[in-house]
């Protein structure tokens, strides 16, 4: 089978790796440095001919790419501009859930500062603020400090951050519980789970800093159950499939359920229209039979294989820019690549590095560079692997947590 794989991210190159064991890629529009180990196209997508096309990022989603695809009978793993509201909103998506009986965080949504800010006056800590609009997982503040929750308001709301994604923000309580990240595999009526996993969202140690878009994760979780994951399914996933083709809206492409196992069950922080980035660097080497058929048969509405994956556990760690995440900068050459790569166990996945050809180098071309993925038998041999391979790799001002997975 040919499949194209649209993006050109480090979640691009993870889902290239783990489908290009099986059949043929190209990835559209890719990066230079994943062309080292990929075909690429800089065509539209429809202008490439394949039997499956997965699409990587929420931009082109929410753009309508996968509409403008399936208007010409190709099978998309993606959902439709409509159904990528879900992320492309957050309003939307707590409308959705209200109308699903999903359990979620009590919320408000705000198009007026005054009220906003009245509002949020009213509310005890921890305070949530969201962007209603997409903002490369960084648009989220939660803070216990009052004077943080209203800058981030007015900032947000009169469109000095995120050039106007934030005009409309909600407001929601902070929920206490642990965390994890659950990618559904959905047909348009039926979802299957992946492996749940955990990412680090905060730039520094111990989860200080400002939010970035992801600084790790690895996976699986010893805490999260088969029954937990069932749970999540069916309390969480299903109803808002099911409330989704009440509205028209039949899903075809991944949930990504960010989740808050409270003293009360699960409920749902976000949901996302794609994998996660760096979750999908963990979790998608999983799986241990023909991922690309899994994804065909969600493309085109009968999914019924459930994914077998492996016990083995991996754990990647992002290497980040100088200044990310807030004015990255780039041009600085990188070392130590192809030996962190030739280590067991350890794979490179390419996220804001390119390749220059001339110098026969990789340079840094944004702000989370690379992710670098260990493998073993238990998390702490992946771990280890990981960071050992991170020692191999060197760039001006570079920069990484060292209590992922810790």
């Amino acid at each position: 089978m040919r499949i194209v794989v649209v993006g050109s991210g480090g979640r691009e190159h993870a889902l290239a790796y783990v489908l290009g064991k099986e059949h043929e890629v190209v990835v559209a529009p890719g990066s230079s440095a994943i062309g080292q180990y990929f075909d690429l196209s800089d065509k539209d997508p429809l202008d490439i001919d394949a039997d499956l096309y997965v699409i990587g990022p929420e931009q082109p989603l929410v753009d309508g790419l996968a509409d403008r695809l399936r208007e010409h009978s190709k099978a998309v793993f993606g959902p439709s501009k409509e159904g990528a509201r879900l992320e492309g909103s957050k309003a939307f998506l707590k409308d959705v859930l209200v109308a699903a009986k999903v359990p979620t965080a009590e919320h408000r949504s705000f198009s007026d500062l005054s009220h906003a800010l009245a509002y949020v006056e009213s509310m005890k800590p921890p305070y949530v603020i969201k962007t209603d609009g997409l903002a490369e997982g960084k648009g989220v503040l939660v803070t216990e400090e009052l004077s943080e929750a209203k800058e981030d308001i007015v900032a947000k709301m009169t469109g000095r951050r995120f050039n106007g994604a934030g005009r409309t923000i909600v407001i929601e309580e902070g929920l206490v519980g642990k965390e994890l990240s659950l990618f559904a595999l959905c047909d348009g009526r039926n979802a299957v789970a992946l492996p749940a996993a955990t990412d680090y969202k905060r730039l520094l140690e111990g989860n200080e800093g400002p939010n970035t878009g992801g600084m790790g994760a690895y996976a699986p979780l010893s805490w999260a159950s088969d029954s937990l994951q069932e749970e999540i399914l069916d309390t969480l996933v299903k109803p808002t499939l099911k409330e989704l083709l009440r509205r028209g809206v039949q899903y075809r492409g991944v949930l990504y359920a960010g989740v808050m196992v409270t003293d009360s069950g699960p409920k749902i922080i976000e949901f996302n229209v794609r994998f996660g980035d760096p979750e999908t660097q963990v979790v998608l080497p999983k799986v241990e039979e023909d991922l690309g058929d899994i994804l065909l048969e969600c493309a085109v509405g009968e999914i019924d294989t459930r994914p077998k994956v492996s016990s083995k556990s991996l754990l990647t760690v992002v290497l980040a820019a100088p200044g990310y995440p807030l004015s990255t900068k780039t041009g600085a050459e990188i070392a130590g690549v192809q030996r962190a790569s030739k280590r067991d166990g350890v794979k490179v996945f390419f996220a804001g590095t390119s390749y220059d050809s001339e110098r026969d180098v990789f340079v840094v071309s944004g702000g989370r560079v690379m992710a670098v993925t260990g493998e073993g038998p238990t998390l702490l041999e992946a771990r280890s692997r990981a960071y050992s391979a991170v020692s191999e790799i060197t760039f001006e001002g570079m920069h990484y947590r060292s209590d992922i997975g810790a």
